[in-house]
């Protein structure tokens, strides 16, 4: 069986986390922040992901929302430009 992922945060990490979860203007970071601290209080990826939010995640989306945390910081957390669904067609009407 794996071994269950261990997350230590220091006191300034676990304060702006805390903040983050409660104040965050962008609902995604408060969830993700809640789940980083869930796990950092001794849940497991498995039990986080699928019932300790708002809604379903799988386990490895939790896990990279660890290893972003862990290498970037809260700026990890933030959604990256360029992300997402593609437009289907030019919105200028051109050919572009």
């Amino acid at each position: 069986m794996a071994k269950a992922r261990q997350v230590v945060l220091t006191p300034e990490q676990e304060r702006a986390l805390i903040w983050a979860r409660d104040h965050h203007q962008k609902a995604y970071i408060r969830i993700k922040a809640a789940a980083i601290l869930k796990v950092a209080a001794g849940q497991s990826m498995r039990q986080v992901a699928a019932h300790g939010l708002l809604k379903a995640v799988k386990e490895e989306v939790v896990s990279h929302w660890i290893d972003r945390y862990r290498d970037e910081g809260l700026k990890g957390l933030v959604v990256r430009k360029g992300r997402g669904r593609k437009p289907a067609f030019s919105p200028c009407g051109c050919a572009c």
